[in-house]
């Protein structure tokens, strides 16, 4: 087990109005497995997921992460939590514009302090799990969609995160890109990492070893079979 909640609620407060954005929910995430996170729009799913990703602290409950309680820890042992345990992968990839895509995966481990020839050795593994070794050099822009989002999953795994977390990783994708990110995210949880992925497509349910859908801030589990 690499993450748990226990009882964990999120609510907003706006003037007088409280908003709840997750009910209480008791969930635990395990190596080795990839969770679908399902569910329309505003739902709770990307508040369920930035629970986990330790972007934001539980109104009530226990959250705990690569066994730390997180309701304990202050904003800089929360950061280090997340460079060193969770990589993030987004809709929108979020790489940098004037940076190739070598240097956008290499950014993790700069960040870490990584000595530059263990950054350089590390980014050449996560291209080449990915299968973008050919396209180091190129910037973004050159780049199609499917292979950005590669690239971002590539610096997910640089930093080699116990947790991968995805927001709608396939959303920006046609469906030859979307098999292919959805394969290699698969083959990340079967090789022994805990993969959480958000999405509101039906369509990737064949890829994942649990399934948990969130409507209205409530989360259940339901059947592969679905």
């Amino acid at each position: 087990m690499i993450a748990e909640l226990k009882a964990v609620s999120k609510e907003y407060k706006t003037g007088d109005q409280t908003i709840v954005a997750l009910q209480p929910t008791s969930l635990q995430l395990n190596e080795g497995e990839l969770l679908l996170i399902i569910g329309p729009s505003g739902s709770g799913k990307t508040t369920l997921l930035s629970l986990l990703g330790c972007v934001i602290y539980p109104s009530s409950g226990d959250l705990w992460v690569d066994g730390q309680h997180v309701n304990n820890l202050k904003e800089n042992a929360l950061a280090r939590l997340r460079l060193g345990t969770i990589g993030f992968v987004f809709q929108n990839f979020n790489l940098l514009a004037p940076l190739t895509a070598e240097e956008n995966v290499m950014m993790p481990l700069q960040l870490q302090g990584v000595r530059s020839a263990e950054a350089r050795d590390r980014t050449q593994q996560a291209l080449q799990t990915v299968g973008m070794t050919d396209r180091r050099r190129n910037l973004p822009r050159q780049l199609s969609g499917g292979q950005q989002q590669r690239i971002a999953i590539a610096r997910a795994l640089v930093t080699n995160p116990k947790l991968v977390l995805c927001d709608e990783p396939t959303a920006s994708l046609d469906k030859d890109s979307l098999e292919i990110v959805m394969h290699e995210l698969r083959t990340l949880a079967d090789g022994g990492k805990s993969v959480a992925v958000v999405t509101h497509d039906p369509r990737l349910k064949q890829y994942a070893h649990r399934i948990v859908e969130v409507d209205n801030g409530v989360v259940t589990e339901i059947s592969l079979t679905d």
